[in-house]
């Protein structure tokens, strides 16, 4: 029997019952509700749970969807966040994920993936898609911060910066590597211009 292809589209409000659906009651994991990379050290501690999820449905619901959500078959199974880097504060303060350059990227920081639908390319799908989604906003480049496990297996609760070889897949290309397991990988774009509003 054949795989049934992945569909991806914006986290938009619309679609903000399946992304509840597809995080369960733990927001994906601890209460995140995908806040990790947004807020500081002492504001996600503080913000865990409700508040968290009520900053992504604000987000959600401000017309610029903060991610995108994969679909197998009509089920929500899929999540990437996405935005420009700058939207990311915990990444200003890492030593590990400092900005490579000073060229102006957008990140794909955060992904999660249901248990019955791992292995299925799912993270690849929404790294394409994350990648042509920025392209449309005007981003000329892209970048991630996966795991680089070597082979060794990684346990679901610390995959959510995604993997490596699913960024090789997706064209990302390794730019620099200030920890064994941490690359910064990026993938260049052709930006669209963006539509006017209004």
């Amino acid at each position: 029997m054949a795989h049934a292809r992945v569909v991806v589209r914006p986290a938009t409000l619309a679609r903000w019952g399946d992304l509840v659906r597809l995080f369960g009651p733990r927001g994906a994991c601890a209460g995140c509700w995908c806040q990790w990379a947004r807020k500081s050290h002492a504001d996600f501690r503080r913000d865990a749970g409700a508040v968290n999820r009520r900053s992504l449905r604000k987000l959600v619901a401000s017309g610029e969807p903060p991610g995108l959500l994969a679909y197998l078959g009509g089920t929500v199974v899929g999540w990437c966040a996405v935005a420009p880097r700058e939207a990311y504060v915990r990444l200003a303060g890492s030593r590990v994920l400092a900005p490579v350059d000073g060229r102006p990227v957008w990140s794909a920081p955060c992904f999660f993936v249901a248990k019955e639908a791992r292995g299925r390319g799912v993270t690849v799908a929404l790294l394409r898609a994350a990648a042509d989604y920025a392209a449309s906003h005007g981003a000329d480049t892209i970048e991630g911060y996966p795991l680089d496990t070597r082979g060794v297996r990684t346990p679901a609760a610390f995959a959510w910066w995604g993997l490596a070889p699913a960024f090789s897949k997706a064209g990302f290309r390794e730019v620099a590597r200030r920890s064994p397991t941490r690359p910064i990988m990026r993938k260049r774009l052709r930006p669209a211009r963006r539509r006017r509003r209004g």
